[in-house]
């Protein structure tokens, strides 16, 4: 992992959770993203990375606005990294969506020096409706809530791995 740039508001994306884990500030909140082609789920950890709780909806449109309001929200929160879910195919290969998530994150990159860990997500988008459906809600809802679920399940499998590493 490392800014092969040299610019120090430049971001870096790695997908080593240790390395990640090395750089992110204590007490800083992160928040996890599951990038959809129509939208950004967030979800958003406590500070003490115990517990992930989801966010928002960030509706795409152009690049620029979108990550106008994903740098809004770190702002706000004062968050410290972004854990991004790499939707990477059932038997490990790489599809247009991983490319396309890469890309989301090199241009992230670009814009703020926060790090970026790139964390496997094949199957939270898939849990995340079977826990809604567990739940009973209706499919309107679950329309409305699927993306900062899956962003919410992404993030707390992060925050669990770094917490076992810690042990």
């Amino acid at each position: 992992m490392e800014n092969l740039s040299g610019d120090p508001d430049r971001g870096i994306t790695t997908d080593d959770i240790e390395a990640f884990a090395a750089v992110i500030p204590a007490r800083a909140p992160l928040i996890g993203i599951d990038a959809g082609t129509k939208t950004l789920g967030l979800a958003l950890s406590d500070i003490t990375h115990t517990i992930a709780s989801g966010l928002t909806v960030i509706r795409r449109t152009k690049f620029k606005e979108d990550a106008a309001e994903l740098l809004r929200l770190t702002s706000l929160h004062k968050v410290g990294g972004l854990v991004l879910g790499l939707p990477t195919n059932l038997d490990g290969t790489s599809g247009p969506r991983v490319q396309a998530t890469r890309a989301f994150a090199r241009n992230v990159n670009a814009l703020t020096p926060l790090p970026i860990l790139l964390w496997d997500e094949r199957l939270s988008t898939a849990e995340a409706e079977r826990m809604l459906l567990e739940a009973d809600t209706s499919r309107k809802r679950r329309a409305q809530v699927i993306d900062k679920l899956a962003a919410t399940i992404i993030l707390q499998g992060a925050l669990d791995r770094m917490r076992f590493m810690h042990r």
